[in-house]
């Protein structure tokens, strides 16, 4: 797994043709809070599950091309609770297109089980894979916006499994027949 902050004009430029020609992107947010209309947006992470690209906002670096992948009709870009993190995103005036979320997904492959659809819980039913959630409570007030190697992992962690469990859960739909039910419950992302 190949990790890479990009924080020169230069390095968003590398990352984003890295990234530009790949099918399906892992993608997540870091933010100030719950709220998108008063919280702030940390980061943005890519993942295509080999490179893993983190733009760091708080540093004051810009998200550059990074936009127009976002709006790439031609790239899934795939979150897990992709509502939260859209709302960010929109805040800040960037459009997301095609979009896959692998808590929808989840849900509705689930069909109301007592299972969480929380991203830890499922990936580790899906891939044994244990998500250290710890270093999220630094993003907090006091928190002086630059990333360390400890953040910086911590961030990454959550996209790189996104591509592999959107192929098993797009199995998993087609197989069970569902996936019109969950193409529905997508559309509502708007």
């Amino acid at each position: 797994m190949e990790v890479f902050v990009a924080r020169t004009v230069e390095e968003i430029e590398y990352a984003s043709e890295r990234l530009c020609r790949a099918e399906v992107l892992g993608c997540d947010t870091e933010t100030s809070g719950l709220s998108a209309k008063y919280g702030r947006l940390f980061s943005i992470q890519f993942s295509d599950g080999e490179f893993n690209a983190l733009v760091p906002l708080s540093e004051g670096v810009p998200m550059g091309r990074f936009v127009d992948i976002l709006a790439d009709e031609s790239i899934v870009k795939i979150f897990h609770n992709a509502k939260f993190d859209l709302d960010f995103l929109r805040e800040a005036a960037v459009m997301v297109r095609n979009v896959f979320d692998t808590m929808i997904a989840e849900k509705v492959l689930t069909r109301g089980a007592s299972q969480s659809s929380s991203l830890a819980e499922t990936l580790y039913r899906y891939f044994a894979v244990d998500l250290d959630k710890s270093q999220r409570s630094k993003f907090n007030s006091r928190w002086d916006g630059i990333w360390t190697d400890e953040l910086v992992s911590y961030a990454l962690s959550d996209v790189v499994h996104l591509p592999k469990l959107m192929h098993e859960q797009s199995a998993w739909l087609e197989k069970l027949g569902l996936k019109q039910e969950f193409l529905d419950k997508i559309s509502d992302l708007g």
